[in-house]
């Protein structure tokens, strides 16, 4: 999954990337409203944007309506200081997805943004193609029963792919799909992690290359 998180408090919003990149997810940052609707115009593709409430610049609220009206709407988890049930309800009005009050656990902020990402790309849980499987909870990959040991890179290019039902995805989609706005777009990087893929996985070789179009996992 590709995240954006923004929050204004540098120090938590290094804290919540870093964790959110153990996790396998693809993270950029923003610290105020205005730099996240750029990024979000920039970039194009997010799944989950985890968004704090009191911004400078665009206020939280309205970042949060300018999304809801995208026909490419991200899912949104939006973080505020008030938790009372009053303002669960305004944000929730607002169009965001979900509704996190400070101080929160880190592990329910890991949940809720997992949840968001299935929800908004209708993801099962498990992914499967032929006699592999792709456990997107835990994070598991098995071929023919036996288990594939995978980067995280590896595991993101996997799901997507598995995700995308047959469907050919270029190398330009992966890289925007399953790393951050800091990926360089000339990288032989998505070649690579998909030679390391194919590898890993053994024959009969599963992800296919379609010549001038990209990549796709084979019908």
């Amino acid at each position: 999954m590709r995240i954006l998180v923004v929050e204004d408090e540098e120090r938590l919003a290094a804290r919540l990337a870093e964790g959110l990149r153990d996790q396998g997810m693809a993270v950029d940052v923003s610290h105020d409203g205005d730099d996240a609707l750029y990024k979000i115009d920039v970039n194009g593709f997010y799944d989950v944007v985890v968004l704090d409430r009191d911004l400078p610049g665009t206020h939280g609220d309205e970042v949060c309506r300018r999304l809801a009206d995208r026909d490419d709407a991200p899912m949104v988890l939006m973080l505020t200081a008030l938790s009372g049930t009053g303002d669960r309800v305004d944000g929730l009005t607002l169009g965001a997805d979900d509704y996190l009050g400070k101080p929160f656990s880190f592990a329910e902020l890991i949940l809720r943004v997992k949840a968001l990402g299935r929800r908004g790309r209708a993801h099962s849980a498990v992914l499967a193609r032929g006699d592999l499987t792709l456990d997107t909870l835990r994070r598991t990959v098995h071929r023919a029963g036996r288990p594939v040991t995978l980067t995280a890179k590896e595991f993101a290019v996997l799901q997507i792919l598995l995700a995308a039902d047959g469907a050919v995805l270029s190398q330009e989609q992966l890289l925007e799909r399953a790393w951050d706005e800091h990926a360089d777009p000339f990288t032989n990087t998505v070649r690579v992690t998909v030679n390391r893929l194919r590898r890993k996985l053994g024959p009969p070789e599963l992800v296919e290359t379609v010549i001038g179009a990209g990549y796709r996992i084979a019908p």
